[in-house]
C-alpha cells in the first residue's frame, strides 16, 4: 500500500524535478520535503504543519491535496505515538521567507513605536493654536476685529476671562473691540492634559481722524 511520501517521491520523479525546485517554488526547506517523503513525521511540531506542506506540494505536483492528504491521515493515524519536536516552526522557512518575515515584523514593531511617541508626545505637549483670521493687523476705520482661531476640540479657551467655546472642529470666534493705537489680545488655551499655550496677537488701529 503506497504511502502519502511514496506518493510524492515517484510523482516528483517521473517529472524529473528536484527538491531544491520546488523548495525554492513553496518556500519549504528541502530537509523537510525530504522528510515527508520518508513519512518522517518525528520532524515536525505538529500535523497541521505537516498537512500544510503536503497541500502545497501536492499543489505543485499537480495532485490532488484532498486525496493526498487523505492518504496522510490514514498513515498517520496508524501511528500510535508521535513524538514531535517543538519551537522549530522557523525552521520550515527558507533564508529568503525568514528575512521577509522579520522584515515585515520589524515593520509592524517599528509602526506601533512611532505611533505610540506621537501619541506620547500630543498626550505630553502643550495644545496649538492656529490663526485662522484675521490675517491683517493693521486697521484704519474697524471698531472691532472678529478672530477666528482653531485649537484641540478638547482644549479651554479663555480671553480676558470668559471662556470661549469651540465647534466639534475646534474653531472658536471672538469679537476684539479696537481702540485707536495698539491693541493686544491675550488667548489662553488649556489642554486636556493640563498643558497650557499663551498665545499674545497685536492689532494696531490707526484712525487718523480720531
Amino acid at each position: 500500500m503506497l504511502t502519502v511520501g511514496e506518493i510524492l517521491r515517484s510523482t516528483r520523479k517521473k517529472q524529473n524535478i528536484e527538491l531544491s525546485d520546488i523548495e525554492k517554488s513553496i518556500k519549504v526547506r528541502a530537509k523537510f520535503l525530504a522528510a515527508i517523503e520518508e513519512n518522517n513525521w518525528n520532524l515536525f511540531s505538529s500535523k497541521i504543519y505537516i498537512m500544510g506542506i503536503i497541500k502545497n506540494y501536492s499543489n505543485y505536483l499537480g495532485l490532488d491535496p484532498k486525496k493526498i492528504l487523505a492518504f496522510f491521515r490514514r498513515d498517520y493515524e496508524k501511528k500510535e505515538e508521535v513524538k514531535f519536536k517543538t519551537r522549530i516552526s522557523s525552521r520550515y522557512l527558507t533564508p529568503e521567507t525568514r528575512r521577509i518575515v522579520i522584515t515585515v515584523m520589524s515593520l509592524i514593531i517599528l509602526f506601533f513605536i512611532i505611533y505610540f511617541g506621537f501619541q506620547l508626545k500630543q498626550y505630553l505637549s502643550p495644545p496649538n493654536l492656529l490663526i485662522l483670521s484675521p490675517q491683517a493687523n493693521n486697521f484704519i476705520i474697524e471698531d472691532k476685529v472678529t478672530f477666528v482661531g482653531k485649537t484641540d476640540k478638547d482644549a479651554a479657551v479663555t480671553i480676558f476671562g470668559d471662556r470661549i467655546y469651540q465647534d466639534k472642529y475646534g474653531i472658536f470666534t471672538y469679537d476684539f473691540p479696537l481702540k485707536n493705537g495698539k491693541n493686544e489680545l491675550t488667548i489662553e488655551i488649556v489642554g486636556a492634559n493640563g498643558k497650557k499655550t499663551v498665545v499674545k496677537k497685536i492689532f494696531i488701529k490707526n484712525n487718523p481722524f480720531k
